[in-house]
C-alpha cells in the first residue's frame, strides 16, 4: 500500500468523523431554536388569553 493511499483513507475517515460531529451539532442547534420559537408562540398566546381574561374582569 502506498503512503499516499494511506493518507487518502485517513483523510476520508477524518472527513466523515468531522462531518458527523458538525451535522450533530447543527441538528441540535436547529432543534433548540425550533423549541424556542414554539415556546415563544405559546407564551404569546397564553399572554393574550390571560390579558383578555383580566380585561373582562375589570369591566
Amino acid at each position: 500500500m502506498k503512503k499516499g493511499t494511506l493518507w487518502t483513507i485517513l483523510g476520508v475517515i477524518a472527513a466523515i468523523v468531522i462531518a458527523w460531529f458538525l451535522v450533530e451539532v447543527l441538528f441540535s442547534l436547529l432543534w433548540f431554536i425550533g423549541k424556542l420559537v414554539i415556546v415563544a408562540i405559546v407564551a404569546v398566546i397564553v399572554f393574550v388569553v390571560l390579558r383578555s381574561l383580566f380585561a373582562r374582569d375589570r369591566d
